[in-house]
């Protein structure tokens, strides 16, 4: 089997050229091609010679993931994509675009880890059609590289400034490909997005959050919290069973504690289940003294279920209850809710 060039760190690029018996810059250069400048044809690498493509077509192929469908919200800048996989199946990816009013524009893509997600939260699109597989390395890293260049052709001279590991699927069940997809979204000499601008989001999964805080990577960490009493947060986020509130939030402190970065929590607000003032109250509680920030989610409604978002005066109030205790509070924007592009609106979807 080939190795996929999206997938590949460039240690292991030097490594490639090394078994090839050719030199390493030509290694370096064949990176920046890849991850700058997002080329998947060989014949397009100028400074490459053609006798060293013709020997990297029998051994190297890219991630072959493929556009098969492209909606753009009338509401935002905010773009879904329906991407093919090399075995058939299908991810969705986000590109969010903030220009104009924002202090600096950014470019956010959403990047799903999962075909599918087997955590089964029960107001969230993905986990209605089951698990697949996780996603290799490649496929990972090949969704930023196709919305960076949906965002040159876009916005000419502009690139992707945010990563977001929010789409399908839950990143920390991928651990190692997810760290590794970061390491290459890092790199200087490719994408070079920045750690603080690459976040992780997870429903919870304790030993994967005390071995990412061993890495002490300067990334920001999410957790999808959504309930403050275990109960509650049984049905919401049924991994909850597995690793409840106390030990969760035991994880959190000590995440904290030695990587020095702040958490935020998510919270989607949902009528009449979680956005009471005595919920605003446990929240409140539940958080109390860490370095926290909470960011509530109005609920983006899934058709299949009966679930409904909190009305928006609800909402106001539910963050003026928890800033009172001086948490600080975000309301998350809603971004491509008519292409169902917000977030937990994501889904496998068969290609036609």
């Amino acid at each position: 089997m080939k190795k996929d060039l999206h997938g590949m760190t460039l240690k292991e690029y030097y490594d490639l050229f090394q078994d090839l018996a050719e030199k390493k810059y030509r290694a370096k250069q064949l990176f920046q091609w890849v991850f700058q400048k997002a080329i998947t044809d060989f014949q397009k690498m100028t400074n490459l010679p053609q006798e060293l493509t013709l020997k990297l077509q029998q051994e190297v192929d890219f991630s072959g993931l493929k556009i098969k469908k492209k909606l753009i919200s009338r509401l935002d800048d905010t773009t879904k994509f329906l991407l093919s996989l090399p075995d058939g199946e299908t991810i969705e990816t986000v590109r969010m675009s903030y220009t104009g009013k924002e202090s600096r524009d950014r470019h956010t893509v959403c990047v799903s880890t999962q075909v599918g997600c087997p955590i089964g939260c029960p107001f969230c699109a993905t986990g209605l059609s089951g698990w697949v597989r996780n996603l290799t390395t490649g496929e990972i890293v090949g969704q930023v590289l196709e919305m960076q260049k949906d965002v040159q052709r876009n916005f000419p001279g502009k690139k992707v400034t945010n990563v977001v590991f929010m789409g399908m699927g839950e990143p920390l069940l991928n651990y190692d490909n997810v760290l590794k997809a970061i390491n290459i979204i890092n790199d200087p000499l490719g994408i070079n997005i920045g750690m603080r601008r690459i976040t992780i989001s997870t429903s919870g999964l304790v030993p994967q959050i005390n071995a990412l805080a061993k890495e002490k990577l300067p990334i920001v960490l999410a957790i999808s919290l959504h309930a403050a009493n275990n109960n509650l947060r049984n049905e919401l986020v049924p991994i909850n069973k597995k690793y409840p509130l106390d030990e969760l939030l035991s994880a959190c402190r000590d995440y904290i504690s030695s990587t020095g970065r702040r958490i935020t929590f998510e919270y989607a607000l949902i009528a009449g289940k979680n956005d009471q003032a005595k919920d605003a109250l446990e929240l409140r509680n539940l958080l109390k003294g860490m370095q926290a920030n909470v960011n509530l989610i109005p609920l983006n409604t899934v058709g299949e279920t009966k679930l409904r978002r909190s009305q928006n005066k609800i909402v106001k109030i539910f963050a003026q209850k928890l800033q009172e205790s001086g948490l600080e509070v975000a309301i998350r924007e809603e971004k491509g809710s008519d292409i169902d592009a917000a977030c937990g609106q994501l889904r496998r979807r068969r290609v036609e």
